[in-house]
C-alpha cells in the first residue's frame, strides 16, 4: 500500500515505524529537516521537505497514485486542507486526518458527505481520554481494549499470589467458575511471550491478557488478583485537552480534582465542571498535594503535555501515599523506563492511536486494531464473509483453522452473542472474529485468512 504522512511529530514517526515494517510504501513529508533525517536513517522509507498541504509538496510526495493520506500535524486546519486537496486533485481514496480541536469535531456536519473530504476523523484526546477511563472503571487492570462495540474485551492484568488460578494451570479456570467463559489470550514472564496451553501454570508476576464478554471481566479478574475496590477519589493533574475531558466524563461518578498551573485556563475549567475542584498551582508542588489529601486519593493520574513533570508528579504522589499513579508518557524510552517503578501504569497516546490508524491500513475487512507491548503484539477484529469454498475460515471449526504461530482466536461476535473461542466453535459469515497475535510480523498471514476468494466473487 502507497501511504503518505504528513507531519513527523510524535503520532507520524510512530505510524511510520509500525507501517514501515510490514511492506508498505511509506513518504512522510514535513517542514523540519532534522526530524525528516531522523526518520530515514532509520526506516526504509522516503521524505520530502515541504509544507504538507501546498499540492506542489502533495505531488512530490507521489500523491498522483496514494492509496492513502494520514494528515497528522500539529495544526488541525493544514490537516483538514491536505485531505482537501488530496480529494480535488488526486483522487485519494483514504484521507484520515488528527483533528484536535473541539470547536471542530464538535459539529460532524462539517466532514459529512460533500462537506470537508475527510474519510476518518482521528483525535488523539479523546482516544486517550477513553483509554485512561477504562482503567479507572476497571480497577487494577493494565490495559482494557474494548472490541464489537464493546460486548467483548481484552484486559492485561498482573498476576499475584492472592489470586486462585496463581499457582494453577489454565484448564481448572472453568472448574472456578464453571458459569463464566474467557480465553487467555497471551501470557508474558519477564518479558517473554509464552503461548498458553491448558497445562500452562500461571505464576507470580505474569502478564496476563485474557478475553471475556465486557460483563464477565471482574470476574475473571478476581481468579488472577485480589480484586480492588472501586476507585471513588482521583485527580488529575493537567488541564489541558485530555485532563478537562476526563473530568467532564467522570465528574458526575467520582470525586474529581483536577489541578491546572495556568490561572487563566483554571478559572475557565472551574466555570465549565461544576462538580469538579479545580485547583491552581503546580502538579508537582508537594505541599499542595499534601494539603489536597494526595494520601487518600485512589488514583492520581498526570496528563500534562511535559513527560518530565507528569513522571515526577506521579512519583511524587505515590511516595506520598496514593493508591494508584498513571503517567502520561510520549518519549518510548520513559515508558519502558518507568513502567516498573513506582508508576503503576504509563500510557504511550501512541500506542493508544496507532490502533485505529492500523485498522484503515490493513488488509481484509478489519473493523478494529489494538496495538500491544509497544508495537511488538497486535490484537484485531476482523469480519469473515463467503463460504466454505471461498472463504479460508467460514463453515469451520477453530481447531481446523490454520493460524501463524503465536496466534490466537479468542472470540467471536454473532450479532449481540459472544461466543468465546473453543476448538469446535464453527465459523460463520459474517462473524466478527476477535485474534491475538504475539508477533505481529505474522499478520499478513492472518489477513490473508480473511481475504475472499474469486468463487465468491
Amino acid at each position: 500500500m502507497k501511504i503518505i504522512i504528513l507531519g513527523a511529530g510524535q503520532v507520524g514517526s510512530s505510524v511510520a515505524s509500525n507501517l514501515a515494517s510490514e511492506a508498505n510504501d511509506i513518504t512522510v513529508v514535513d517542514t523540519n529537516p532534522e526530524l525528516l533525517r531522523e526518520l530515514q536513517d532509520r526506516l526504509d522509507l522516503s521524505t520530502v521537505l515541504g509544507h504538507a498541504a501546498h499540492p506542489d509538496i502533495l505531488l512530490r510526495a507521489g500523491a498522483e497514485d496514494a492509496d492513502m493520506i494520514l494528515a497528522v500535524t500539529n495544526s488541525d486546519e493544514t490537516n483538514m486542507v491536505a485531505c482537501q486537496v488530496a480529494y480535488t486533485l488526486f483522487h485519494t481514496p483514504t484521507k484520515i486526518a488528527r483533528v484536535r480541536e473541539s470547536g471542530f469535531t464538535r459539529y460532524p456536519q462539517l466532514f459529512a458527505e460533500g462537506a470537508l473530504p475527510v474519510d476518518v476523523l482521528i483525535s488523539p484526546e479523546q482516544i486517550v481520554t477513553d483509554y485512561i477511563m477504562r482503567l479507572i472503571e476497571n480497577p487494577g487492570a493494565l490495559q482494557v481494549l474494548d472490541f464489537a462495540g464493546g460486548r467483548v474485551r481484552l484486559v492485561a492484568v498482573i498476576a499475584y499470589h492472592d489470586g486462585p488460578l496463581v499457582g494453577h494451570q489454565l484448564r481448572t479456570l472453568y472448574d472456578h467458575m464453571p458459569n463464566i467463559d474467557a480465553r487467555v489470550a497471551a501470557i508474558y514472564r519477564k518479558g517473554r511471550a509464552i503461548q498458553p496451553e491448558g497445562n500452562t501454570v500461571i505464576e507470580i508476576n505474569d502478564e496476563v491478557f485474557f478475553i471475556a464478554a465486557t460483563h464477565n471481566i471482574r470476574a475473571v479478574m478476581s481468579e488472577l488478583r485480589k480484586l480492588e475496590t472501586p476507585y471513588k477519589r482521583l485527580i488529575f493533574a493537567g488541564g489541558g485537552n485530555i485532563g478537562k475531558r476526563l473530568a467532564g466524563a467522570l465528574e458526575k461518578r467520582y470525586q474529581v480534582k483536577l489541578i491546572e498551573k495556568n490561572k487563566t485556563r483554571a478559572e475557565s475549567i472551574a466555570e465549565d465542571l461544576p462538580k469538579t475542584i479545580v485547583l491552581h498551582g503546580d502538579v508537582a508542588d508537594e505541599d499542595l498535594l499534601l494539603e489536597e489529601s494526595v494520601e487518600n486519593t485512589d488514583v492520581f493520574c498526570t496528563v500534562t503535555n511535559d513527560d518530565e513533570d507528569n513522571i515526577l508528579s506521579a512519583m511524587l504522589a505515590k511516595r506520598l501515599g496514593a493508591r494508584k499513579v498513571m503517567a502520561l508518557i510520549n518519549r518510548h524510552a520513559y515508558v519502558d523506563m518507568v513502567q516498573s517503578s513506582q508508576i503503576d501504569i504509563a500510557i504511550s497516546p501512541q500506542q493508544a492511536t496507532i490502533g485505529t490508524l492500523l485498522t484503515h491500513v490493513r488488509r481484509g475487512d478489519v473493523v478494529m486494531v489494538h496495538s500491544l507491548r509497544r508495537g511488538a503484539a497486535e490484537a484485531i477484529e476482523a469480519v469473515a464473509h463467503g463460504d466454505i469454498s471461498s472463504s479460508r475460515v467460514v463453515g469451520r471449526c477453530i481447531e481446523e483453522i490454520t493460524l501463524p504461530r503465536g496466534a490466537s482466536i479468542g472470540a467471536i461476535v454473532r450479532g449481540e452473542e459472544v461466543l468465546i473461542a473453543h476448538h469446535d466453535v464453527v465459523i460463520e459469515s459474517e462473524d466478527h472474529v476477535i485474534l491475538f497475535l504475539i508477533d505481529k510480523r505474522h499478520i499478513s498471514e492472518v489477513e490473508r485468512l480473511f481475504q475472499v476468494g474469486i468463487t465468491f466473487l
